[in-house]
């Protein structure tokens, strides 16, 4: 069957206007020596970090935007209008081809495991939302999801702007048992012993050897897959105090003024980013077996 050229599109356009001017300022800096040929490469770095935070940056942006000038007497509760947002970001995102088919399935699987396990944690009192809104399942908006999704987004963008490749990685039969036991205790530690000190066991034992090989540019560089997990960790840990900050959810704990999430959070989001990339690994696996 003869195979029809694919339109250009715009995103398309600019990501090769952008690689065409990459390599004209790598030309000019590699006869100012290594230094700026270093910073090139860091600023390249940071661009595709960027681009591969885009949706949950914009998510994030919004709760900072809605928090400070949404009106209060708007007809559409700002959790609603949070919640179709996140939809037509989602859809521009496609439609610009600036995310694939197969990373818009990562962001739909983890926005059900995400919603799934809400719903849970709010009627166990675990945290809450405390504006009132109509596109809600019980009592979590249907935005929430989306944060949940934006990590899958990140990881899938990340896997494809970084070209990762991976050794000493363990098998993916085991990656899947340890997320499955991760997303089963988020549930079972409210009425049985909390089993994440050996959740961080067996995380060390099957990923501590483990190196992500990623490309900035030409050239593959590796990082231990452990810390890139804590540094995403992080991340995710830093954004939540945003979205505590602006209200769009409360732990008990800030019900009466508004204090930094308690450090120990980071290692809830720890476990939740093995969940995130091995539901994103599966995709890719999925991707590999169905060529």
């Amino acid at each position: 069957m003869r195979m029809t050229k694919p339109a250009t599109w715009p995103a398309t356009m600019l990501m090769r206007r952008l690689a065409v001017l990459d390599q004209r300022i790598a030309r000019q800096l590699r006869v100012r020596g290594r230094w700026a040929v270093g910073m090139h490469e860091l600023v390249c770095f940071g661009l595709k970090q960027a681009s591969a935070c885009l949706f949950g940056g914009l998510m994030v942006a919004l709760l900072l935007a809605t928090w400070r000038w949404y009106p209060a007497t708007a007809p559409l509760a700002r959790y609603d209008f949070l919640t179709l947002a996140a939809i037509a970001i989602q859809l521009s995102l496609l439609a610009l081809r600036l995310e694939s088919v197969e990373e818009a399935k990562v962001i739909l699987l983890f926005h059900v495991v995400g919603t799934l396990m809400e719903l849970f944690k709010t009627a166990m009192g675990s945290w809450s939302y405390p504006e009132a809104s109509l596109l809600r399942l019980g009592g979590v908006p249907l935005f929430s999801g989306f944060m949940y999704a934006s990590i899958g987004s990140y990881i899938a963008r990340a896997w494809r702007l970084f070209d990762f490749r991976f050794s000493r990685h363990p098998p993916f039969g085991a990656t899947v048992s340890l997320a499955a036991a991760i997303y089963l205790n988020f549930f079972t530690h409210h009425f049985l012993p909390d089993a994440r000190p050996l959740l961080f066991a067996a995380l060390v034992l099957l990923f501590g050897r483990s190196w992500v090989h990623y490309r900035i540019r030409r050239v593959h560089r590796r990082m231990p897959l452990l810390l890139g997990f804590v540094l995403v960790a992080l991340f995710i840990w830093l954004a939540e105090n945003v979205g505590t900050y602006t209200k769009a959810w409360l732990y008990p704990a800030q019900r009466h003024g508004w204090s930094m999430v308690p450090a120990g959070k980071l290692g809830a989001w720890l476990l939740l980013m093995i969940i995130s990339y091995v539901l994103v690994a599966a995709v890719h696996r999925q991707g590999r077996h169905g060529r």
